[in-house]
C-alpha cells in the first residue's frame, strides 16, 4: 500500500511543480500590470477620447446611434456614471430613429448599467417598460439583463425571503437565456455554465468551457467571464491551483483591458491572505477597492470594504512582526559591536542599515496615511449617497401626504359636484344642467388650485429654488414668477425635473402642455444658462441638495 502511495506522488509531482510555476508567472504578470496601470489606463482613455470626437463630427443620427453606443460600451466596467450617461443618449437617439431592434437595445443597455450603480428599481421600471417583437434577436440579451439585475437584487437582499425571490427569478431568466440565445454565441456558453455551477456539476462544466476557451482573442472581455467560470468549476472540484490559477487569468485579462468593476482580481486576493502572501494580498484588494471607486460599482465597494479591514490588519501585524524581528537583530548586532571593538567597519555598517530600516518605516507610515485618507474619502461618499435616500424619502413622505389630502379633497368636490348636478336633473332644469355640464369653469379653477398646492409644497421642500435657478442662468436672462404667482410655467418644468420627473411626455401630461412646447422651454433656458448647456439640468438637479 505505501509503495502504491509513493509511485501515486511521483506521478503527481511534475503536475505540482508545473501548477506551481503557472500560478507563480501568473502573479508576477499581474504585479506588473497593475505597475504599469497609468499605460492601459491611457490607452482606454485614447479610445474613448477617438470616439467622441467622431461623434461630434457626426450629423447623421443613425451614426450617432451607434458611436453611442460603443461609448456606452467602452464606459461600461470602467465608469459606471459615464456608461450611464451614455447609455441614455443612445436611448433618446433610437427613441428618434423609430427603430424598435435599436430601442430595445438601448434599453437593455440602460438597465444593464442601473444595475451596476445599484439603481434596482429605476432598472426594473426600464425592464418592465421592453417591448421585445417576438421574431426580435434580442429575447437573449432582454432575458440575460434580467437574470443579472435580479442576481444582484439578491446579492444586496436584506432578508433570506427576498434574496430567495430574486434568485429564483434570476435562475428563470438564465434558463430563458439559454433556451434564446444561439448555441455557439459566447453567451449561451456562459449561462449553461453558470446552470451547471448551480446545480453543482463542474465536470460538465470543464467539458464545456475548456474547448471555448482557445477561441477567445485577449482582448475580448469575455475572456475574464470565461477563465472566472471555470475556476469556479475547479473550486467546486476543490481544485485549489487550478482555481487560483484560472483566478489568475481572469483578473490579467482585467486589469489589461482597464476594467475597474471585477470580481477575480478581489477573489484571488482573499486566496493570497489564505496562504498567507499578506503583502500580495493587500495590494490586489486595495487596487480593488480602487478601482471600485472609481468606476462607482456600489456592489462591489461594498463586497471589498467588508473584506478589506482583514487583509490589512494582518498587513499591518505582519509589518510589526518585521519591525520586531528587525529591532531584535540591530540589539544583537549593537551588543557585538560593543563586545567586538575590533570590528568597528562592521559597526558603521550597520549604522547604514538602521538609516535604511528607518526610511522603510517612515515609507510604510506613509503609505498607511494614505490607506486612512483613501477610507475617509469613501466614508465621505457614503455619507453623502445617505444623504441622498434621506431627501427621496423626504420627498416622498411630503408628496404622498398632500397627494392623499388632496385626493381626499378631489372625492369631495366631486361629490357636492355629483349632487349639484343631480339637482339639476330632478328639477327639469335641463338646459342649466347642460350649461353646467359644458363649463370649463370648474376643471379651470381646479387646475389654479392644484398648481397652487404643487407651487406652495415644493417651495416649502426647496425654499430658496427660484434664487439658486436663477444663479445658474446667465445674469439678464432670470426667471421670475408674475406677481400673485409662486411658480410660473418655466420653473414649474425644472421643479418637476428637480423632482426626479425628467421625461418631458410627464411633464407636458401634468402642465397641461404638448411635448413641443415642453420641450421648447427646456431648450431655451438650456440656451440661457450661465455654463455648460448639456450640464444645466443636473445642475438643476442639485439645488437644495446642500441643505437637506
Amino acid at each position: 500500500m505505501s509503495r502504491l502511495l509513493l509511485f501515486v506522488v511521483i506521478l503527481l509531482l511534475p503536475y505540482y511543480s508545473i501548477s506551481q510555476t503557472d500560478s507563480e508567472s501568473l502573479l508576477a504578470a499581474i504585479d506588473q500590470t497593475i505597475e504599469n496601470n497609468s499605460f492601459y489606463t491611457q490607452k482606454k482613455e485614447r479610445e474613448i477620447t477617438q470616439l467622441k470626437s467622431l461623434l461630434k463630427s457626426t450629423s447623421a443620427f443613425s451614426s450617432k446611434y451607434e458611436i453611442t453606443q460603443k461609448l456606452y460600451i467602452s464606459y461600461n466596467s470602467y465608469q459606471s456614471d459615464s456608461a450611464l450617461v451614455y447609455a441614455r443618449k443612445n436611448l433618446k437617439i433610437a427613441e428618434s430613429l423609430k427603430n424598435s431592434e435599436k430601442l430595445n437595445q438601448a434599453e437593455i443597455n440602460l438597465v444593464s448599467i442601473m444595475g451596476t450603480l445599484g439603481m434596482y428599481k429605476e432598472g426594473i421600471d426600464v425592464l418592465n417598460s421592453i417591448v421585445i417583437l417576438p421574431v426580435s434577436s434580442l429575447k437573449g440579451p432582454f432575458y440575460s439583463v434580467s437574470r443579472t439585475i435580479y442576481g444582484q437584487m439578491a446579492d444586496n437582499a436584506s432578508s433570506p425571503q427576498e434574496k430567495e425571490k430574486y434568485l429564483s427569478l434570476a435562475k428563470k431568466y438564465r434558463d430563458s437565456c439559454i433556451t434564446y440565445f444561439p448555441t455557439n454565441t459566447v453567451s449561451y456558453i456562459t449561462a449553461k455554465a453558470d446552470r451547471n455551477l448551480d446545480h453543482q456539476q463542474p465536470t460538465e462544466t470543464l467539458h464545456l468551457l475548456l474547448p471555448y476557451f482557445p477561441k477567445i482573442e485577449d482582448s475580448d472581455p469575455n475572456r475574464a467571464i470565461i477563465s472566472y467560470l471555470i475556476s469556479q468549476a475547479y473550486k467546486q472540484k476543490k481544485d485549489r491551483l487550478q482555481q487560483k490559477k484560472w483566478l489568475s487569468i481572469s483578473a490579467l485579462s482585467d486589469l489589461r483591458l482597464a476594467k475597474k468593476e471585477y470580481i477575480s482580481l478581489r477573489s484571488l486576493a482573499f486566496l493570497q491572505y489564505e496562504d498567507g502572501d499578506i503583502e500580495r494580498a493587500y495590494t490586489y484588494i486595495k487596487r480593488s477597492l480602487d478601482d471600485a471607486v472609481a468606476c462607482n460599482a456600489r456592489l462591489r465597494t461594498y463586497e471589498i470594504s467588508k473584506m478589506l479591514p482583514i487583509i490589512s490588519e494582518s498587513y499591518q501585524q505582519q509589518s510589526e512582526t518585521n519591525r520586531f524581528q528587525l529591532v531584535v537583530f540591530l540589539i544583537s548586532a549593537g551588543f557585538l559591536v560593543l563586545v567586538l571593538l575590533t570590528l568597528l567597519f562592521l559597526f558603521f555598517k550597520q549604522m547604514k542599515k538602521l538609516a535604511a530600516a528607518k526610511k522603510e518605516l517612515s515609507l510604510a507610515n506613509f503609505k498607511l496615511s494614505e490607506l486612512n485618507a483613501e477610507l475617509n474619502t469613501f466614508n465621505e461618499k457614503l455619507n453623502l449617497s445617505n444623504n441622498t435616500l434621506t431627501e427621496a424619502n423626504f420627498l416622498k413622505e411630503i408628496y404622498i401626504g398632500r397627494y392623499m389630502d388632496q385626493c381626499s379633497d378631489y372625492l369631495g368636490k366631486l361629490d357636492e359636484y355629483q349632487r349639484k348636478l343631480n339637482v339639476l336633473a330632478t328639477t327639469g332644469k335641463i338646459n342649466d344642467l347642460i350649461s353646467t355640464a359644458k363649463s370649463k369653469d370648474y376643471i379651470e379653477n381646479e387646475l389654479r388650485e392644484f398648481y397652487a398646492n404643487f407651487d406652495k409644497t415644493f417651495l416649502e421642500l426647496f425654499p430658496d429654488f427660484i434664487r439658486d435657478f436663477n444663479i445658474l442662468l446667465l445674469p439678464n436672462e432670470t426667471v421670475h414668477p408674475k406677481e400673485g404667482e409662486q411658480l410660473n410655467t418655466e420653473l414649474r418644468i425644472f421643479a418637476l425635473i428637480r423632482l426626479g420627473i425628467k421625461d418631458s411626455a410627464k411633464i407636458s401630461v401634468f402642465l397641461r402642455y404638448s411635448i413641443s412646447t415642453i420641450y421648447n422651454y427646456r431648450s431655451q433656458l438650456k440656451n440661457k444658462s450661465a455654463g455648460p448647456r448639456d450640464e444645466f439640468e443636473e445642475r438643476v438637479m442639485q439645488i437644495g441638495t446642500s441643505t437637506k
